[in-house]
């Protein structure tokens, strides 16, 4: 069982990731605000997390794992009333779109799902207990901040002095009324929509209104995972000031350490660029989906690239991706079928002391390089190096039954966190089409993708056998013309001498 290493922005070290006085490790990760469908940067966050949480879980680790969802803040009160809706209403396709495309992605579900407007309670009771110790006041239209000159601590996450945040550097829309223009709002006042009406809130002993972002978090894991928990996880882009304000809050209040180990997954470009909808490089999952791109290939490339690194994303890397993904894939089916003494062509009994000795090497470095700070990149290369060697032997034909056993064992290790070996590709592009259909969007489906989707796996299954069977009959104008059909759709086929392999393009 190894010990995994984990880069702890707080204190700046790598330093060994463990649950303390509980039974499990206890964790929170940022999730979404529900405004909008999450873009492929939100993912790479979320694909991060998931990666950790199945390498755990591979060592024997017990987790609760809460994630948040915003489902009340300034973007989704704007829209809901520019939408006519309530901002349940509105917000609720979203949250359904945001769990649709994890599920899509392979992220696993957490333990705990909170949502901000299911929490209130807590959140009063939070600012009850700053304003009980002075660290937060009223200011005169009704709204709660928090007082950052009080917390002597405040800068520490983000390595920032607080004599060097000037004041004026942010200033939100209506909170000209603070004490200081670096306080944060806990609890914003109920305002007035451009309608004449009021914006989502609720009646508390703060006065009516809405809680402010940074407080949700603060209130929803302390609910879920205590005081003090073990791992708090998210972007980089929300260091600061959102998880700076988190700290200064709920240490403020309760006088605990808030969270012992700090997570942070780099942002990634598009295209050398920040992605960003004026540059015309803003993609979301379903963007991809309708321009042909496969789910697992973009799961492959935003988790090969380690957490701590930023990624270019580019559509030769995702193709590139998709082309690793086929290699393991077909690789998988041939060590399933030499494993197999009741298939066309099984291995030979017994066991290559040399590839028993290079698996087990593999299976080493993959864990190991996990192990060091979530190292994606050389435990992918790992089990590439196995690939490639097993290849060249079995091509030699030096490579046992017992062996793909063996191997097998590794690779099922391997998609345990990196869960690409399933091929869902297919279904999920379908899903997508659907969504699209009743969203009235399908005019910006890639036109070639409708043809590659005219055949389910089944249909092409019963295909390849029936040119399998015309070929054993010397029809060999019908094999080629199913062949020719499926190439007219996007399906390539391979003859090999354990059987015929069919890809989609």
């Amino acid at each position: 069982m190894a010990t995994l290493d984990l880069f702890n922005t707080l204190s700046g070290t790598v330093q060994p990731l463990s649950a303390v006085g509980a039974p499990e490790l206890r964790m929170y990760c940022c999730g979404p605000t529900v405004y909008d469908y999450g873009h492929i940067g939100n993912f790479r966050t979320f694909l991060h997390v998931d990666v950790l949480r199945r390498f755990l879980r591979q060592q024997g680790v017990a987790i609760r794992y809460v994630m948040n969802i915003t489902d009340v803040d300034d973007k989704i009160i704007r829209n809901a009333a520019s939408a006519g809706l309530p901002i349940a209403e509105y917000a609720r396709p979203f949250e359904t779109a945001f769990f649709e495309d994890l599920e899509a992605l392979g992220i696993e579900r957490p333990e705990i799902i909170a949502r901000a407007t299911e929490c209130i309670p807590e959140m009063v009771a939070l600012v009850e207990q700053l304003a009980a110790k002075e660290f937060a006041y009223q200011a005169e239209d009704g709204s709660w901040y928090f007082r950052v000159a009080r917390d002597e601590d405040y800068g520490k996450l983000a390595k920032k002095d607080l004599d060097q945040i000037e004041d004026g550097a942010r200033i939100e829309s209506g909170e000209f009324n603070k004490d200081a223009v670096r306080d944060f709002a806990l609890w914003k006042a109920v305002k007035a929509l451009p309608d004449g009406s009021k914006e989502a809130s609720w009646q508390t002993p703060l006065g009516d209104g809405r809680p402010g972002w940074h407080l949700e978090c603060s209130a929803m894991a302390s609910k879920f995972l205590g005081d003090t928990f073990d791992l708090h996880a998210g972007g980089e882009d929300l260091m600061f000031p959102h998880h700076e304000n988190e700290i200064a809050q709920s240490e403020s209040a309760t006088g605990k350490l808030f969270a012992r180990h700090w997570m942070h997954v780099r942002f990634l470009l598009v295209e050398g660029k920040k992605m960003s909808k004026s540059e015309g490089n803003f993609y979301t999952l379903r963007d991809l989906l309708l321009r042909g791109h496969r789910v697992s290939a973009l799961r492959f490339l935003l988790i090969s690239v380690p957490y701590r690194h930023q990624l270019n994303f580019t559509f030769e890397d995702l193709a590139a991706s998709a082309n690793a993904i086929d290699r393991l894939r077909t690789f998988h089916k041939r060590m399933v079928k030499g494993a197999d003494p009741k298939s066309i062509a099984p291995f030979a009994e017994g066991i290559n002391p040399a590839i028993e000795e290079g698996t087990t090497q593999a299976a080493e470095l993959y864990t190991a390089a996990l192990a060091n700070d979530l190292n994606t990149a050389e435990a992918r290369a790992a089990i590439f190096d196995l690939v490639r060697a097993a290849n060249t032997a079995t091509d030699q034909g030096t490579l046992l039954r017992g062996n793909a056993v063996q191997i097998l064992a590794v690779l099922d290790l391997f998609d345990g966190v990196f869960a690409v070996l399933k091929d869902r590709d297919a279904e999920l592009t379908r899903a997508a089409l659907v969504w699209a259909e009743k969203e009235n969007r399908l005019n910006e489906a890639d036109p070639a993708l409708l043809e590659t989707l005219a055949f389910s796996d089944a249909e092409i299954d019963a295909l390849v056998a029936e040119r399998t069977l015309a070929k054993k009959q010397r029809n060999f104008a019908r094999a080629d013309a199913i062949r020719n059909d499926l190439l007219g759709k996007g399906i390539l086929l391979e003859d090999a001498k354990d059987g015929v392999r069919w890809k989609r393009k």
